[in-house]
């Protein structure tokens, strides 16, 4: 790693990418953000670049990204790229060292694997890309030399927790299994009949974390974890049954590694996403990140329990996925996001993303993910079948699926 080095963080104007600024500001003499990348939000992207200064700027939305050029004009010499092209020209791009992989959703997954096809430092905060690609993303990453870092916190936990070879790098010498935590959510406490009345803003209300509105969602369906899950397997190497998913609401222990000697391995920290991201822009060194140390004695108690997958099914369906392997991970993720935006929308009900998801795995078969294109199909075809499901639910033909 060079003395100064340049990250291209790819969701820039998201809660990931506005921390992962946060860190790279601390560090000047490191740290530079060297290109940056957004959907649409301009206004937010102009106060970056007049503050960092990058040498590209990309935003997917091409009106947007004209209006952030004329917005820029004789400010900086920010050179302004519009697109998927415009993500991946950054992602790959010789001078940049590493990046941040924060868009949200499936969105995320062409420059991800770009990165890694390109022999970088991949900071994976898009969990997308594995939980619909973890075949090519990890081949991708071996065949480069590529480095991967997981960012979600509890990614980030068991990476710290395993243990290392000569190199530093983490392996499963001794591991019997992963305790991967969750907060349980806002509706951790709520019963059945509350969940299913939830709103959109309620879903969002997360108790611990400040997330964007889709995040917050799969965190309330526990869906986020049922992908976690997935990443886990994927990252680590991991048999499905090699991780447990325990719930925590103070959302302290980021995760749990159990050793065959029965020693359990935990990483603490108070719930801020800049621990994490700095710990990936530093690895192996450790950066100052911004977050207060944790103070054991005013917390007092932690808590645990066993989630429940009678009310939220959305864990039981990830874990499905994972059985039946393949494109079937793929197919979860689409229907998934397809069944938050009509919710956060306001055209369904919160019970209804669970039936979306279920419906559109029952009616698209899995297939081995041969390729990018075979992902994306397999994408495609989730998508349309989980929109027909969708104007099911809204002509009221659809039953409630109960187990």
């Amino acid at each position: 790693m060079s003395a100064l080095q340049n990250v291209a963080v790819l969701g820039s104007t998201g809660s990931i990418g506005l921390s992962t600024l946060d860190v790279i500001a601390r560090h000047p003499q490191t740290l530079r953000a060297w290109a940056l990348a957004a959907n649409r939000s301009v206004a937010t992207m102009v106060e970056q670049c007049r503050r960092f200064q990058p040498a590209y700027a990309v935003m997917m939305d091409p009106e947007a990204a004209g209006e952030l050029e004329s917005l820029l004009a004789g400010e900086c010499d920010t050179r302004v790229l519009a697109g998927a092209e415009g993500l991946q020209h950054i992602a790959t791009h010789a001078s940049v060292d590493a990046v941040m992989a924060a868009v949200v959703g499936s969105a995320g997954l062409p420059s991800t694997l770009a990165a890694a096809r390109a022999g970088k430092r991949v900071l994976l905060a898009n969990k997308e890309s594995l939980v619909m690609a973890g075949h090519l993303l990890m081949a991708a990453v071996r065949d480069a030399g590529a480095l991967l870092l997981p960012i979600d916190s509890e990614h980030n936990a068991i990476f710290q927790c395993l243990p290392v070879d000569k190199s530093g790098r983490p392996g499963l010498a001794g591991v019997s299994k992963v305790l991967l935590t969750a907060s349980g959510g806002p509706f951790r406490q709520w019963t059945s009949a509350a969940i299913a009345a939830a709103t959109p803003d309620q879903a969002c209300a997360h108790p611990n974390w400040s997330m964007g509105r889709k995040i917050s969602v799969d965190s309330a369906t526990l869906m986020n974890k049922g992908l976690e899950l997935i990443e886990a397997c994927w990252l680590f190497d991991l048999a499905p049954e090699q991780v447990d998913i325990v719930v925590h609401p103070e959302s302290i222990v980021h995760s749990m590694v159990q050793y065959t000697d029965g020693s359990v391995l935990a990483q603490l920290g108070n719930p801020d996403m800049r621990t994490p991201i700095a710990y990936g822009l530093g690895w192996p060194r450790r950066l100052e990140s911004g977050v207060a140390s944790l103070d054991l004695v005013a917390l007092s108690k932690l808590h645990f329990e066993a989630p429940d997958e009678a009310r939220f099914p959305c864990l039981r369906l990830a874990r499905e996925a994972v059985a039946t392997g393949g494109t079937a991970m793929a197919v979860c993720n689409a229907a998934n996001e397809v069944a938050v935006e009509a919710f956060l929308g306001g055209s369904i009900g919160f019970a209804d993303i669970p039936r979306v998801i279920e419906a559109t795995l029952e009616q698209v078969s899995a297939v081995e993910p041969t390729s990018l294109a075979v992902v994306e199909a397999a994408d495609s075809e989730a998508r349309a079948v989980a929109g027909a499901q969708l104007a099911r639910i809204r002509t009221g033909s659809v039953e409630t699926l109960e187990r």
